[in-house]
């Protein structure tokens, strides 16, 4: 199983928006028993609270669900559990940093460096801006979590090639 955690500053937009988003990626190309997926945020603001509803709003009027998702800050052991750590925005990967040990810091990564439409290298906030930015926030987190799922295909079947000594080709 490949661990996946999302995280944004305060876990009630971007980060919630990338789990439920990728989650439903991975449903329809049949990973979700595979790999795992989490979101957290470097700051406790509001831990236990539902996403921002107009995160939620935006999310829903694109057929995902985010209801489910609560907020969470960043456990230490989080940067141990989880094989990839991506951070929304270079803010965030330098706290993401600075709390990781060093044998961690190849695990943290910019959320953006998977997406094929986008140049952008950080997803932005939309959290004190008009309503549009929920909907930029979706555009760039299906972009770059095509991107992530297709990066995960691969990496799955070579584990599954080294484990059984076979070429295994991920399917699309």
């Amino acid at each position: 199983m490949i661990k996946v955690l999302f995280v944004c500053m305060g876990n009630i937009c971007r980060s919630p928006t990338a789990e439920g988003i990728f989650r439903q990626m991975l449903r329809e190309h049949g990973l979700d028993g595979r790999i795992e997926v989490d979101s957290a945020g470097t700051h406790g603001y509001h831990v236990g609270e539902s996403p921002d509803p107009r995160t939620q709003r935006a999310a829903a009027a694109r057929g995902y669900d985010l209801s489910s998702i609560r907020a969470r800050k960043v456990a230490p052991g989080d940067l141990e559990y989880f094989d990839l750590v991506l951070a929304m925005d270079k803010s965030n990967l330098e706290a993401l940093r600075h709390m990781s040990p060093p044998q961690f810091m190849n695990r943290l990564q910019l959320f953006m460096s998977y997406a094929r439409n986008f140049d952008d290298e950080e997803v932005p906030d939309p959290y004190y801006g008009l309503g549009h930015g929920f909907d930029l926030v979706i555009d760039m987190v299906e972009d770059a979590s095509a991107g992530l799922v297709e990066e995960l295909k691969k990496r799955l079947a070579l584990r599954v090639s080294a484990e059984t000594g076979k070429s295994v080709m991920p399917h699309s």
